[in-house]
């Protein structure tokens, strides 16, 4: 790491506050241009505590950055993680006001709830499909509180992988049920199609990016929990939307999820 800790914990700091206040915060590359991943993953953990210790419940991960399509969007190359908390789960038909979150935009994706725990740091993608329970259908809600012209993984993986919200489908497949790689996304915005995807596209199977998120866990000494949910990273590019708009994505199979922004 080149940031002191002292640095780091004033940045969470912001963060913190821009969350609370739905606000947008300077680029961090821009003040602090040596800064690196490692740094950026000191700074998302101080403000994961710090929104523990206020009482939010940790529920799970989302992985950020999976598919060609995202990568190619924002223009960076390797995929990210962040955290979800217990207070950032709708479910489909939700009125969600839009508020609560900056630069909002949706993503298609596919969420995993784990049976079992899984470490690395050789996992793969079949030690995966066996710890999964099931899968279900999730919009993802970006929340981005630093400027967007700029940035770099580094700012993003800060910003908790620009994680603001999901908003899960009603249908569960047990990866034994369903070729997830086919898993159709079918995203319009106020009854016009807007973006077109399949599972497959996030790493070859979608599952592929939970058994990355194990083997990079096993880096920090940790690993990926029972019970826990896993946003797998979208196959489509983030579709803008604000107040107003009407939001439906067709899974196929998997069913649709409807939301409405307030």
């Amino acid at each position: 790491m080149t940031l002191s800790a002292e640095v780091i914990d004033r940045i969470a700091a912001e963060l913190a506050e821009a969350d609370r206040a739905h606000s947008v915060i300077p680029r961090i590359t821009a003040r602090y241009p040596d800064a690196t991943v490692e740094d950026s993953y000191a700074i998302q953990g101080v403000w994961r505590d710090s929104q523990i210790a206020s009482g939010r419940r940790l529920i799970g991960r989302k992985i950020g950055l999976t598919s060609k399509a995202m990568q190619q969007a924002t223009g960076i190359t390797e995929p990210d993680y962040g955290v979800m908390f217990d207070d950032t789960v709708y479910e489909s038909g939700a009125d969600i006001p839009v508020d609560h979150f900056s630069n909002v935009r949706i993503e298609v994706e596919l969420a995993f709830v784990l049976k079992s725990a899984l470490e690395g740091p050789d996992c793969t993608l079949d030690d995966a499909l066996a710890a999964i329970d099931h899968a279900v259908p999730g919009l993802e809600i970006l929340n981005s509180h630093i400027e967007l012209e700029g940035r770099t993984i580094v700012d993003t993986i800060s910003d908790n992988a620009a994680y603001g919200a999901m908003v899960l489908g009603g249908v569960r497949k047990r990866p034994d049920e369903i070729d997830l790689r086919w898993v159709p996304g079918l995203l319009f915005k106020n009854g016009e199609i807007e973006e077109t995807g399949v599972a497959a596209g996030v790493l070859n199977h979608p599952a592929t990016g939970v058994a990355w998120l194990a083997n990079k866990f096993h880096q920090h000494g940790a690993r990926l929990e029972a019970g826990e949910i896993i946003l797998a990273g979208s196959f489509t590019r983030p579709m803008w939307v604000a107040r107003g708009d009407e939001v439906l994505c067709d899974y196929g199979p998997m069913g649709t999820i409807e939301c409405r922004f307030v």
